[in-house]
């Protein structure tokens, strides 16, 4: 076989592939057509896909523990609660699948014209990539926490909105100030500038937020271990029982606010206006997101939850501890 210019060799790789993948035709049947051995077909069909011509999508169903959801609604007083069933506990793995049943949940609960706020996170991005519309839907995106001047789409709040209003057709409201700053009167000062209160006028108006659920314990602290503060300033929360947050609104495991100085120096929704949002979605998986997920929902921070079956029994586990020693 001829050595053949670039151009024509993503024409015959495409060929080749199209007629494996969508026309059916088995190698031998491929060969005969091209004039090339059957082992040149089968590399041809290798290097399709280490090219990207080829992309394999494996959609996987996602299977829910109606048990475990029901105890969680009845417990935490829910509104719904997605528990996936996991096989395994490889993290990208049970992240993959918790992006796409936070994808569903968000489907399941946002209609045309309403306003969605969403926040920063491994779990929200996870959400915000799995997530599928076959129309658009007529929806305002508005950040509801600041900047992290982050790199890391999985962090940054501008490219999650960007992303969501663009795969739903919406309108994005960006939040364009910094999460976090070194004065409560900085924070008022900037709370002045007219961007900053449009959009915090938008968030006002939020019908659904989808939310991930942040650590406080260094070691699994995101927002620590992504290099977003000091380990002084972590440790000093989780010293103050603040054993987890959602906006940068810290609680202890009784969900009760804590660390009100710490929400002083953040531009974000506050919690009066977050727990006034109908529908708060929150997503959230792991050992390191047990305690944090307790104290999210004993202080109603979120009333959607969506989370893993190992993770879910560990929090009503937790909860029931707790109960015990109080």
């Amino acid at each position: 076989m001829t050595e053949l210019h670039n151009n024509d060799r993503v024409e015959l790789l495409a060929d080749v592939a199209e007629m494996y993948f969508l026309q059916g035709k088995t190698q031998n049947e491929i060969s005969a057509f091209a004039g090339v051995s059957r082992s040149m077909v089968s590399r041809l069909l290798d290097e399709a896909q280490r090219k990207g011509i080829v992309e394999i999508k494996i959609n996987h169903p996602i299977s829910f523990d109606q048990e475990l959801q029901d105890r969680l609604i009845k417990r935490f007083n829910l509104s719904q609660a997605y528990v996936v069933q996991t096989k395994d506990n490889n993290y990208d793995h049970v992240m993959q699948y918790l992006g796409r049943a936070g994808a569903h949940a968000l489907k399941q609960n946002l209609k045309p014209g309403q306003t969605l706020g969403v926040a920063w996170g491994t779990s929200v991005n996870a959400a915000a990539e799995a997530l599928e519309v076959n129309r658009p839907i007529s929806v305002k995106v508005v950040q509801l926490v600041g900047a992290l001047g982050s790199q890391n789409e999985k962090y940054d709040g501008h490219a999650l909105v960007q992303n969501l209003s663009q795969k739903l057709g919406g309108e994005p409201y960006f939040l364009n100030a910094p999460f976090q700053l070194d004065s409560e009167e900085t924070v008022k000062s900037l709370m002045m500038n007219a961007s900053v209160m449009e959009t915090f006028d938008k968030i006002k108006q939020c019908d659904i937020a989808l939310l991930g659920v942040g650590a406080t314990e260094p070691k699994y602290s995101s927002y620590y271990q992504a290099g977003y503060c000091t380990l002084e300033e972590v440790e000093m929360l989780y010293k103050m029982d603040a054993i987890g947050g959602v906006c940068g609104i810290h609680f202890d495991r009784h969900g009760k606010l804590k660390a009100e100085d710490f929400q002083k120096r953040v531009v974000s929704v506050d919690e009066k206006t977050l727990l006034s949002i109908p529908i708060r979605i929150g997503i959230a998986a792991g050992e390191g997101k047990v305690k944090p997920l307790s104290g999210a929902l004993n202080g109603g921070y979120i009333n959607v939850l969506v989370t893993d079956s190992k993770t879910a029994q560990d929090v009503l586990r937790l909860d029931l501890a707790g109960s015990k020693t109080s």
